[in-house]
């Protein structure tokens, strides 16, 4: 009976079939697994939308287009599949933009399913309508266009393709007019229309970085989101133990090896790890692997100008246009990560039958490690007013389980969890990256929690940003998804804050915040919530969450004066004053 039912659908699959343009895309959907499709509810697509329920899709609406963007991005870093978002033509699509730039920097496959003005109005500045596919074409891959009912699931079929070869978002717009009528087209599964493997790379680059690592003194590996999309981690870490080499990961993919590994460093970046860049500082050669080396990503920090200015780097990226973008490299691979450290591991073997272990290095590594873990402690058992900042992520992140997602947002303290947060897994780290907006890690979170139900999933969220995404604590209650939101309260946006201490002499314009006791709106949305100011409260609250599997909301009140360094400290200078009405806030009068 079932062989039956398989030859039925392969005869199907090769004969074109009538349907209407909303169940094309439907059956498209169905045929990429797209299990879930985030938005708020549209006339636009209303056709398209009844069809969900039987087609087995779940709809889930959020308060805010924006969040439907940052929750199939997660949805998708999680899952590998690519996220599906829809909106309303005009108000509801441009409110997408700022999500939609994000998953294009992370790199995360996304379709954004765009109905515009139909046919007949188009130009005529009629209600809704703008010219979505120029607002869209700079923070996507490709903007694909539907001219005609035929094309319906061929446009989608390509936007889907171009997804996944290019890991980023594709618009596919489609004016609301063309969702009705009649189509024939075929219904094909992925690998009839696209393949995005690209295998190991060039045979000559592979036996170039072999023949760099096998003569260096003192290789060194830095892991990326490549290797946790390829599932190629465990790949990395075979390079890193036949050569004795530490391994770090790239900014904010703190997931991308091992943390309780003897060779791992932690991550590089903005508020990362001392181990990582005494390491990568010292390296005659780089293996970057499944990583862009994002220009702030490898900035200097704590001072420490790390990122090797005379170390051969050999580049590993599946995105030729990634190659050597910020960082000259003496070899680069165009290739999977887990394809191109295999070959690369198989042919070491080979090159360096032998290698040992290094064990001086080994230990050099081992108390960097320890050094950095020690202060990381000191640092936050300095005494806070009411909490110091870092002994509420120490605390937070003593008690996250062993499988625990975290999303974390842009800003003072969430950027200052880079340091704190260790993974064992891959795809349990999703943070806002270098588009850098506020308000990703909550909506994210809830992307995340749908993508692996039975995980604990939390959101590391500073009270700005908090003030971006709580209305979608009313969307996780709805939903019943269980995401822990650790808001950190300062009462401040604590990073612009930090410059203005820094370099406008403690003047305080607009980075000040008054907010209502976020505990008590939690509640007041069905949620649970606790409002803590003891760091020894932090771990039974979410030991709490945990047990009872509710949407929750940690208003933890930490100290506003204990802030990290500046976020731009290469592009901020001290302030001066020409004019002489202004020349009392030049630097250069400061405390005279």
């Amino acid at each position: 009976m079932v062989k039956q039912k398989e030859e039925m659908q392969q005869v199907v699959a090769k004969q074109k079939q009538k349907m209407t343009p909303s169940e094309a895309i439907v059956e498209t959907l169905v045929a990429e697994n797209v299990k879930e499709v985030y938005g708020i509810v549209g006339s636009a697509f209303m056709d398209m939308l009844d069809l969900f329920p039987t087609a087995g899709i779940r709809f889930v609406p959020v308060r805010h287009e924006q969040s439907a963007g940052h929750m199939a991005d997660a949805k998708e870093r999680v899952s590998g599949t690519a996220g599906v978002i829809v909106g309303q033509n005009g108000p509801g699509i441009t409110n997408m933009v700022t999500s939609v730039a994000a998953a294009n920097q992370a790199h995360s496959p996304m379709v954004v399913i765009s109905p515009s003005a139909g046919t007949p109005a188009i130009g005529m500045d009629g209600f809704q309508e703008a010219n979505q596919v120029s607002i869209f074409e700079d923070i996507t891959k490709e903007t694909v266009r539907v001219t005609h009912t035929n094309r319906v699931a061929d446009c989608l079929r390509t936007a889907f393709r171009i997804a996944y070869a290019e890991r980023g978002p594709v618009l596919f717009d489609i004016p609301r007019d063309l969702f009705y009528g009649e189509t024939e087209d075929y219904i094909l599964k992925p690998n009839q229309y696209r393949a995005d493997k690209r295998g190991s790379g060039d045979p000559k680059s592979i036996e170039r970085a072999v023949e760099l690592l096998k003569n260096a003194k003192k290789p060194a590996i830095i892991s990326g989101r490549g290797s946790v999309d390829a599932d190629g981690v465990d790949s990395v870490v075979k390079i890193a133990e036949y050569l004795s080499a530490p391994a770090a990961c790239a900014y904010m993919h703190n997931d991308a090896f091992p943390a309780d590994h003897p060779l791992a460093v932690g991550p590089i970046g903005y508020m990362g790890s001392k181990a990582a860049m005494y390491s990568l500082q010292e390296a005659d050669v780089v293996l970057a692997i499944g990583t862009r080396l994002s220009q702030f990503g490898t900035l200097p920090c704590y001072d420490i100008d790390y990122f090797p200015k005379h170390a051969d780097i050999i580049q590993v990226d599946i995105n030729p246009r990634q190659i050597g973008r910020t960082h000259p490299v003496e070899v680069g691979i165009i290739g999977d990560a887990k394809a191109a450290s295999d070959e690369i591991f198989r042919q070491l073997q080979s090159a360096l039958p032998s290698p040992g272990k290094d064990e001086k290095r080994m230990q050099a590594v081992t108390k960097r490690k320890e050094d950095w873990e020690q202060e990381l402690v000191d640092l936050a058992m300095v005494d806070g007013n009411p909490i110091n900042p870092r002994r509420a992520l120490l605390e937070m992140t003593k008690a996250l389980p062993e499988n625990a997602i975290v999303s974390s947002d842009i800003g003072n303290v969430s950027s200052t969890a880079n340091a704190y947060l260790k993974f064992t897994q891959t795809r349990r780290h999703i943070a806002a990256l270098t588009f850098g907006n506020t308000g990703f890690a909550y909506p994210a979170a809830l992307g995340a929690q749908l993508a692996e139900p039975d995980a604990p999933v939390f959101a590391i969220v500073g009270d700005g940003a908090w003030g971006m995404s709580l209305h979608e604590v009313s969307t996780a209650v709805e939903q019943n998804i269980p995401v822990i939101a650790c808001v950190f309260n300062n009462e401040a946006w604590a990073a612009e804050k930090k410059n203005q201490v820094d370099y406008y002499d403690d003047r305080y314009i607009g980075s000040n915040i008054e907010g209502p006791e976020f505990a008590e709106v939690a509640r007041s949305m069905g949620a649970l919530a606790y409002s803590i100011d003891k760091p020894e409260d932090i771990a039974p609250a979410i030991e709490d969450a945990m047990k009872q599997r509710k949407p929750t909301v940690l208003n933890i009140y930490v100290d506003g004066t204990q802030l990290a360094p500046p976020f731009r400290k290469d592009a901020l200078k001290m302030p001066t004053r020409m004019l002489a009405k202004y020349k009392h806030l030049d630097y250069n009068v400061w405390g005279k």
